[in-house]
C-alpha cells in the first residue's frame, strides 16, 4: 500500500511542480479536472481542475485507510506486541496526514468550492480526524498501561488526556449539523466519558493507596457518573443513523470491565473510609491530573515523495496544453458539486471476531 502511495504522489507531483529544470508551478497543474465524493456527505461528485485538489483527495483517503488497517490489526484475536505498535503507528501516520492536507489545501485556487460545510476538505472535519486518530492512538498506550500494571496516577492520567483528545475532536464537529453528523458526534461523547470514567478509577484507587479515603470515595463517585453516562451514550448511539459501519463499543471487554472495576474500588473505597480512615468525603471530586508524564501520542510527520524520475525534462516539454487543452488552463480550473453521483461503495467490516481479547485492558479499538 505504502509502495503504491509513493509511486502514486511521485507521479502527481509532476502536476504541481514543473520538471523543466527551473522549477515552480507545473504547466499541467489546471490540465485534468478531477472527482471525487466526500466520505460524508452521499455520493454526490465534486470537482475541481486542479491537481493539488487531487492531491489532497488522495491524502484524506491514506489517513483513512491507516485508521481502517489500524482497526483491522487491532480486531484480531490474541494481538501481539509488534502488531499493536503497527496499530499505535498507523493512527499517528494518519493523524500526521490529516494535518498535512489541512496544511496543503491552502493552495487550492478556489477552496470554497470544494470545502463545503461536513466536505472532506473542511477544516473541521480534518481537525476531527486528526484528533480522533491520536486519541485511538493513545488507547493503545491506556491498554498497555494497565497491562504492564504501571503506576494508578499514570493511567489516570494518561485516560485523561485520551478523554481530552477525544472532547477536542467532538468540539471540531460542533457546529456541523446532526442528520448526518450526529453519529458520528455521540461516538465521541461515549469515548469522552469511558476515559473520564478510567481517569476517576484509577485516581481513586491512587488515592485510596495514599490513605485519603474520603478523596477516593468522592474520585469513585465521579467514576461512576461518567461510567454511567457512557452506559446511556451506548444505547443512543447504537440507536443513531448516519453514515459508515457502526461500532459495538458496549460489546468489548475493554468497556464491559470497566462497570465491575468502577463498583469493586467504590465498595472498597466506602468500606476503608468507614472503618478506617472516618474522613469527610468532599462533594466536589478532585480534580484529575492535566498533563501525564509520559506516553502522549503525537501526529507522525507524512513524508511528502519526490517527483518521479519519469519526469524527464523531455517528457515535461512533450506536453502541449494547445491540443486538445484550453489555452488558458488556469482560468478553467473551478470546479464544485455536481449533479453526477457514483455508485455506492460497499464498506466492508473491519473484520473483528467478536471474542473478548486474551489480555487484562480487553483493548481493542472500533
Amino acid at each position: 500500500m505504502e509502495a503504491a502511495i509513493t509511486g502514486y504522489l511521485s507521479l502527481l507531483e509532476g502536476f504541481i511542480t514543473a520538471s523543466d529544470g527551473a522549477g515552480g508551478e507545473s504547466k499541467l497543474r489546471y490540465a485534468v479536472n478531477f472527482k471525487w465524493t466526500n466520505s460524508m456527505l452521499g455520493l454526490s461528485v465534486v470537482e475541481q481542475q486542479d491537481a493539488i485538489f487531487d492531491f489532497c483527495c488522495i491524502l484524506v483517503n491514506i489517513g483513512l485507510w491507516y485508521t481502517k488497517h489500524a482497526a483491522v490489526v487491532a480486531g484480531k484475536d490474541g494481538i501481539s506486541m509488534d502488531e499493536a505498535k503497527d496499530v499505535h503507528k498507523c493512527l499517528r501516520k494518519a493523524a500526521g496526514v490529516f494535518q498535512l492536507v489541512k496544511d496543503e489545501k491552502g493552495k487550492l485556487l478556489q477552496q470554497e468550492m470544494v470545502t463545503a460545510p461536513g466536505a472532506d476538505l473542511d477544516s473541521r472535519i480534518l481537525d476531527a480526524y486528526m484528533h480522533q486518530s491520536v486519541a485511538e492512538a493513545q488507547e493503545v498506550t491506556v491498554a498497555r498501561a494497565i497491562e504492564l500494571k504501571h503506576a494508578a496516577s499514570l493511567t489516570s492520567a494518561l485516560a485523561n488526556e485520551t478523554s481530552k483528545i477525544f472532547q477536542s475532536a467532538l468540539v471540531s464537529l460542533q457546529t456541523l449539523e446532526d442528520p448526518v453528523f450526529g453519529k458520528w458526534k455521540i461516538y465521541l461523547q461515549l469515548k469522552h466519558a469511558i476515559y473520564q470514567a478510567y481517569a476517576y478509577t484509577y485516581m481513586g484507587e491512587n488515592l485510596l493507596a495514599q490513605d485519603q479515603g474520603g478523596s477516593a470515595v468522592s474520585a469513585m463517585k465521579q467514576a461512576l457518573k461518567w461510567y454511567e453516562s457512557s452506559e446511556l451514550l451506548c444505547k443512543e448511539y447504537a440507536a443513531a443513523k448516519g453514515p459508515g459501519l457502526s461500532a459495538k463499543p458496549e460489546s468489548h471487554l475493554f468497556f464491559r470491565r470497566l462497570g465491575p472495576l468502577v463498583r469493586r474500588i467504590l465498595e472498597k473505597a466506602e468500606r476503608e473510609n468507614g472503618f478506617i480512615y472516618h474522613q469527610n468525603v468532599p462533594e466536589e471530586p478532585p480534580e484529575l491530573e492535566l498533563k501525564a508524564t509520559y506516553g502522549l501520542a503525537k501526529p507522525e510527520e507524512f513524508s511528502l515523495s519526490k517527483i518521479s524520475s519519469e519526469w524527464t525534462p523531455a517528457v515535461y516539454s512533450a506536453f502541449d496544453l494547445s491540443r486538445g487543452m484550453k489555452e488558458d488552463a488556469k482560468k478553467s480550473a473551478g470546479g464544485g458539486q455536481t449533479t453526477e453521483k457514483l455508485p455506492e461503495m460497499q464498506e466492508k467490516s473491519s473484520g473483528h471476531s467478536g471474542n473478548d481479547q486474551n489480555n487484562t485492558s480487553g483493548c481493542i479499538l472500533s
